[in-house]
């Protein structure tokens, strides 16, 4: 069973962990993984879902990311059940007239059926010859390595099935391929990546991977839930009965967030970093009843300038960036500094104005 991953990226992060987690489940029913490190496709760059070509990575960029990969990924995965394996190990050593042989395997019909070079082509946009050799890569990595199943995400599927391809021409049996979902980042719009700055390593401090989690909006904390929690159906169902009779959100976030810290640190530090929060939250004193509002968002976010506007925290949204900008308003007890932060659709928060204006705050 093999996953394959392009170390383009110094860090795993939890949307990486929704394949992996899978991956350590099939390891526990006595399976034996082969995590592969894409050394040398992480050179091409994967152009799943790109609208412009992705430029190369340098193969010392990818010897870094390549070692930081290898000693995260045991936070999960069982050592004694993994076999490490990196795909420079065949693709180098291909060749030449190997490469042609397999670029023969396919056509550029084929290749345009694929939703992002079709996208790109009927829209006049440039798709480089090495983008098309990108999923041969991918697939030869399945024939090199006999693969009999291959984990991968929604968006990977094109690829994964090249893979088959490939086998069938190689005179194997085709591999199993099981997708698993992609996570949203913390802007619940995008899926979750370092580039876009919307991510939660999994290297993180306990302190900041609670405080990214504590971030996310009501609605997007049961996708959370649904990928990434460990906890029975039935308990996060009865946690969607318990909000809708009247509960707190936030205090169902918050067992989120410690699942998750205590399971890439330990119990101590999710406990210590639910401390760091309170305190931080609590600091200015905050009421035990202050108003509730809801305000309707028009988009996908709201400017806080907006907000405290329409929650009746300032007078109007130049008063709002003036306390912004003299350091008088705070969000969860943070204080905000950047007059042009916006607030996604969905989220619950608590602003405070000044020492004596609260409000807790729905983006509906």
């Amino acid at each position: 069973m093999k996953a394959g991953f392009d170390p383009t990226a110094p860090d795993l992060h939890l949307g990486h962990t929704v394949l992996i987690n899978k991956l350590r489940h099939f390891q526990e029913l006595g399976h034996r993984v082969l995590f592969l490190i894409g050394d040398f496709t992480g050179m091409i760059g994967d152009p799943t879902g790109k609208n412009a070509t992705r430029p190369p990575l340098s193969r010392e960029q990818i010897e870094v990311n390549s070692r930081t990969y290898q000693e995260q990924v045991f936070k999960i995965l069982d050592p004694d059940k993994t076999e490490v394996c990196f795909n420079s190990t065949w693709m180098e050593s291909l060749g030449a007239a190997g490469m042609i042989r397999l670029a023969a395997q396919h056509t550029v019909a084929r290749m345009l059926e694929r939703d992002d070079f079709g996208r790109r082509f009927r829209g006049n946009q440039s798709i480089a010859i090495h983008e098309f050799l990108y999923p041969l890569c991918q697939g030869y990595d399945s024939v090199a390595m006999r693969a009999d199943v291959e984990l991968g995400g929604t968006d990977q599927k094109f690829n994964l099935l090249v893979g088959r391809e490939l086998q069938k021409h190689a005179g194997q049996s085709p591999q199993v391929v099981l997708m698993m979902p992609l996570l949203e980042g913390l802007d619940g719009v995008n899926k979750m990546s370092k580039s876009l700055g919307n991510y939660v390593g999994i290297a993180e401090s306990a302190q900041e991977i609670f405080g990214k989690l504590m971030s996310i909006s009501d609605d997007l904390m049961w996708r959370y839930f649904e990928l990434l929690s460990f906890r029975p159906a039935q308990e996060i169902a009865l946690f969607r009965q318990q909000i809708g009779e009247g509960r707190n959100p936030r205090d169902v976030k918050v067992l989120l967030a410690q699942e998750i810290v205590e399971r890439f640190h330990d119990r101590r530090a999710a406990d210590n970093a639910l401390i760091d929060f309170e305190a931080r939250f609590r600091q200015g004193g905050l009421p035990e009843n202050m108003p509730e509002v809801t305000l309707v968002c028009a988009g996908d976010s709201m400017p806080v300038g907006n907000i405290l506007k329409q929650a009746g925290l300032t007078g109007s949204t130049s008063e709002s960036i003036r306390m912004i900008e003299q350091g008088g308003v705070r969000l969860d007890g943070d204080k905000v500094s950047d007059r042009a932060m916006s607030l996604s659709k969905g989220v619950t928060v608590v602003l405070q104005v000044g020492k004596r204006k609260f409000a807790r705050v729905h983006l509906a």
